[in-house]
């Protein structure tokens, strides 16, 4: 009895189906289109085409290539399958249960296989356009000049061959398993393999084809037998806790993948010949199989077992040490740590020395504002309008200053007033004042790190249009750092929606908010840069309307013929954008070249399969306090190679993006330059030096580094095994429990060894396990090359590190004291950088101390600076500033020379009953004249009149000059001091005033 067919679909379901699929695929093509078409207009724009080009054409091809393969193997054994069915079936109740299906199917069988392979070369083209840059490494691959140990083959081979050989192995496996799964249900289906009646269960040609598709998948298992000899030389080892190949891998797992190749190989033919020609049936061929997986578990895994078992365990140090050296050499030349510098510190110190109070290198260069703490009071002092930001984090970056030739170089602590367009009113958020309107920053604004003025605020020497009324009420000292164009379009607050549409004029007057001028008004301006995309005809009106969902695009009197479009305005995105090969720096930073602000950023070239290098999680390793504040996180990137590549600049007025060779002999970087034309990067020569002299050593390179060297210090086998003499980074040190890495920081100064005050990083690590210090590492530019340098303390040495320092000074009695008084229910004590620096055979500790009022607009001020010398608790003062505390610092270690050994609390001067003179006469008078200058500094600021700022800013200071004068009149002995600034020019408020105009 013959089944019925299975029932057809309606001629209106037919229609429903296919007009759903088609708007899907319209939508579909239309949403591709649109972000292809304005993808080509921004890199059109930036002048980085043949990326777009090169990225484009390549994911096509693959696409093709890949999809077209997987359904020609795929389409070819379905039809292959088909035409092997056998004529004659024989009756059974299996059979009859088919038929149904065979009916359906045989109608058009074509069109279902060609359905097949199209939709699972579909899939396939997909992942395949995904390796278009490992296909564009494998294309344009280069030698290293370095060869494995093992094999003696160049680096290069795995670095841009290994990687993609490694893909089209997989998706040949994946190609036969789905040609086999496939193949053999059209021969079930058609009777050319049966599970009941009489006779064979798979007809001849059912068994040839089934056959020869599982030899080949056996042929690819000895290739990957033979591939996986090389990746042995990537992957974890357990013997050596390393990477790379080990003693039992060398000498038993490596001959026993080359033993199953060969295996592999025979059981292929044995395959072929024994079920096709020699016995006619799968007997052999199962046979053949089972002995391959019984030797891939006796040879690959018992025997390497037994060998690292009872072989290498009992005498591992041996064994695994000519491994450990390879691992050792591997992962210092990966890494850039083979140049570095290393040298012995004793600092057998621990006395003050008298040099410290005339020293013109390290004391005069100390830097006191902390960049994430800063950040607060440059908002609340240079924000000037509620919508400008400086972001939670500024930046360390140094110029040359002075008269001209009597330059030197300075360290300052520099922000950008950007647009935050999260901090918009509801009034100016709406679509044209959110991207006509507000479109734009302005000003940098920076202050020498080492100098504070007016009661512990930064000395600004490049504020918002370029006033400088507050410095010319604190110092009579003026530096300006010349900025020609200081608007910025392209910033770090920016994020990727905030386009913005610029160049139109509304009845020839400027629509851009511009500035407030000192009068109380607002300025206005036209944007005049080369960036930006032309949006002024209604076809690239209606583009953007549809990449956008805005129809204000297209609606908006707005957009007139002038009116351009900047977007992807973040410059982190933005060189992403133009070099996706790159793995970006997190810490962007913004620099003067040329009267211009340029965004400088970092750029890495990265690989994961350098032979025997130490394998590290990108952003395990680089995260630490300042992560995801002012720092990007970088992605969960496994790399064992890394090359600082490229210095990335982004104009921040017309968003004009370069990219600078900046190593020259990375064979990465060369692949990529010659993958996109030859021209993509600009050679190191043709850097400007003006550019150049900006450059610093790069944060996130540097933290991988330093997390390396506190094992691969040891370049001894047998001490690297051990782990003795291994380092660690310390926590924060007024943080210890967070559990969060103390950031390394930037500083402007001169290490032992070394020929002049460098701007470097700097980081101190301890012991494992340990709190003292036992290294500091610094990386630093010497003649535009990378040097990382070294300076190692004794085994049992008696220095602090930085968690004990911090608490060894602030848990002496006396300075504990003094910070309780700066410290209560309205103000709250912060501390800056603790900075670890060398000095006079010794360890000098400073660490600033910041208080921040609990009131709203309130910011942190600097009020005292604790000094530390020698073993960190013998040794400690908390001043007013930094000269004061260098002082008696000095007076401290003259004391112990003479045979007076400083008190068990630091040597500071005790308070006397920690009570206030009673305010009364004079001194009552000082303390309203003070309140009263506060007030007027608030009101100044709120008004945004700088003139009128400057003049209470002043008024300020005199004010407490005057206060601290009666103060000390009316209680001669009274100690401590009134809360003072390091570097003020005169004394501030009590603690219980308020500390801070605008607090």
């Amino acid at each position: 009895m013959r089944s019925s067919p299975l029932p057809r679909m309606s001629r209106r379901g037919r229609v429903t189906v296919g007009v759903l699929l088609g708007v899907f695929v319209l939508f579909t093509l239309l949403g591709w289109g649109v972000q292809a078409w304005t993808d080509w207009l921004w890199f059109d724009e930036v002048d980085y085409t043949q990326v777009f080009k090169g990225v484009l054409l390549t994911r096509v091809l693959l696409f093709i290539a890949v999809g077209l393969a997987m359904a020609v193997v795929i389409g070819g054994n379905l039809w292959l399958a088909y035409r092997l069915r056998p004529m004659l079936r024989p009756h059974s109740v299996e059979q009859a249960t088919l038929e149904r299906y065979r009916m359906l199917l045989a109608p058009r069988i074509g069109t279902w296989f060609v359905a097949i392979a199209v939709l699972v070369g579909l899939f396939a083209g997909l992942s395949g356009q995904s390796r278009w840059s490992q296909w564009m490494l494998f294309r344009n691959s280069q030698d290293f000049g370095v060869k494995d140990p093992e094999f003696k083959i160049d680096v290069g081979f795995y670095v841009f061959e290994y990687p993609f050989l490694r893909y089209l192995l997989g998706l040949g496996f994946t190609a036969i398993v789905l040609a086999v799964i496939g193949s053999l249900a059209v021969h079930y289906i058609f009777g050319g393999v049966r599970l009941q009646g009489a006779g064979d269960r798979m007809t001849g040609a059912a068994r040839a084809h089934l056959t020869s598709l599982v030899a080949v998948f056996v042929l690819l298992k000895a290739v990957a037998y033979v591939l996986d000899r090389r990746a042995m030389l990537l992957e974890y080892n357990e013997g050596t806790k390393l990477y790379g190949a080990g003693y039992a891998d060398v000498n038993a797992l490596l001959p026993a993948k080359e033993t199953l190749a060969l295996i592999s190989i025979v059981v292929a033919v044995a395959i072929i010949v024994f079920s096709n020609a020699v016995m006619r049936n799968l007997v052999w061929p199962g046979i053949s199989l089972a002995l391959l997986g019984v030797s891939a578990v006796a040879i690959g895994g018992i025997y390497p077992w037994a060998v690292q078992t009872f072989e290498v365990k009992p005498s591992a140090k041996d064994k695994e040490a000519p491994y450990i050296e390879r691992s050792i050499k591997a992962t210092r030349a990966a890494f850039g740590l083979d140049d570095t510098q290393s040298k012995p510190y004793a600092a057998a110190n621990l006395k003050p020395p008298p040099s410290l109070a005339t020293d013109t290198t390290v004391v005069p260069n100390v830097r006191l504002l902390d960049p994430q703490l800063v950040s607060e009071t440059y908002t609340q002092l240079q924000q000037v309008r509620g919508f400008y930001d400086f972001g939670p984090k500024l930046d360390i970056d140094r110029y040359a200053v002075g008269p001209q030739g009597q330059t030197r170089t300075q360290d300052y602590v520099v922000g950008l007033r950007e647009i935050n367009y999260s901090e918009l009113t509801e009034q100016q958020r709406g679509w044209i004042n959110r991207h006509t309107v507000f479109t734009h920053g302005y000003g940098l604004v920076a202050a020498p790190a080492n100098k504070v003025v007016c009661g512990g605020q930064p000395f600004f020497v490049s504020g918002f249009l370029g006033d400088r009324t507050q410095e010319e009420a604190c110092s009579s000292q003026t530096e300006e750092i010349p900025t020609e164009q200081p608007r910025i379009y392209y910033g770090e607050q920016m994020g990727e929606g905030d386009y913005a549409i610029v160049g139109q004029v509304d009845k020839d007057r400027p629509v851009e908010f511009d500035r407030p001028t000192s009068a109380g008004g607002e300025q206005h301006y036209t944007y005049t840069g080369a960036g930006g995309v032309e949006i002024g005809s209604f076809t690239r009106k209606l583009l953007y309307a549809i990449k956008e969902q805005e129809s204000n695009f297209l609606l908006s009197g707005a957009i007139n013929e002038n009116s351009k479009l900047l977007y992807v305005r973040n410059p982190r995105d933005r060189v992403e954008k133009v070099a996706p090969f790159l793995t970006l720096d997190g810490d962007p930073y913004p620099a003067v070249v040329g009267g211009r602000i340029q965004w400088i950023i970092d750029g890495y070239t990265t690989s994961a399969t350098y032979p025997y290098a130490q394998q590290v999680n990108l952003q395990t390793e680089t995260a630490d306090e300042l992560t995801g504040l002012g720092t990007f996180q970088l992605a969960k990137t496994n790399v064992n190679y890394i090359r600082n590549s490229v210095k990335a600049t982004v104009d921040a007025y017309d968003g004009t993006v370069k990219l600078y060779q900046f190593d020259d002999t990375d064979p990465v970087l060369k692949a990529w330059n010659k993958a996109f034309g030859g021209d993509l990067v600009v050679p190191k020569a043709e850097i400007p030096a003006e550019l150049a002299a900006h450059f610093r050593y790069p944060a996130d390179l540097f933290k991988v580094q330093r997390n390396l060297l506190s094992n691969f210090h040891v370049t001894d086998p047998g001490d690297f095994y051990s782990g003795q003499d291994f380092w660690e980074v310390p926590n924060v040190p007024d943080a210890p429990d967070s559990n969060k890495k103390q950031p390394p920081y930037y500083l402007l100064t001169q290490l032992p060894g070394q020929d002049g005050a460098r701007f470097q990083l700097t980081s101190a690590v301890t012991p494992r396990g340990r709190q003292n210090l036992a290294a500091l590492i610094s990386g630093s530019y010497v003649d535009g090359k990378p040097r990382l340098e070294v300076l190692e303390l004794p085994d049992q040495t008696a220095v602090s590190g930085p968690v004990q320092a911090h608490q060894r000074m602030t848990n002496n009695a006396t300075i504990r004291q003094q910070l309780n008084l700066l410290s209560s229910n309205q103000a709250q004590v912060q501390y800056g950088n603790l900075l670890s620096l060398p000095f006079g055979d010794g360890m000098l500790y400073v660490e600033p101390v910041y208080v921040k009022l609990n009131q709203t607009n309130a910011y942190p001020v600097l009020q005292k600076v604790l000094l530390s010398y020698g073993d960190g608790g013998s040794y400690v003062v908390l001043a007013d500033n930094l000269a004061d505390g260098i002082k008696q610092l000095v007076e401290q270690g003259k004391k112990a020379e003479g045979g007076t050994t400083p008190p068990p609390d630091g040597g500071t001067t005790p308070p006397g009953d920690g009570g206030t003179p009673p305010m009364t006469g004079e001194l009552a008078a000082a303390a309203a004249r003070v309140q009263a200058a506060i007030a007027e500094v608030k009101a100044a600021q709120a008004s945004g009149d700088f003139e009128r700022y400057g003049r209470a800013l002043k008024a300020l200071d005199e004010a407490m000059t005057a206060f601290q004068a009666a103060q000390q009149a009316a209680s001669p002995a009274a100690s401590p001091r009134p809360t003072g600034s390091p570097g003020a020019p005169a004394g501030s408020p009590p603690p219980s005033a308020p500390a801070s105009p605008g607090g």
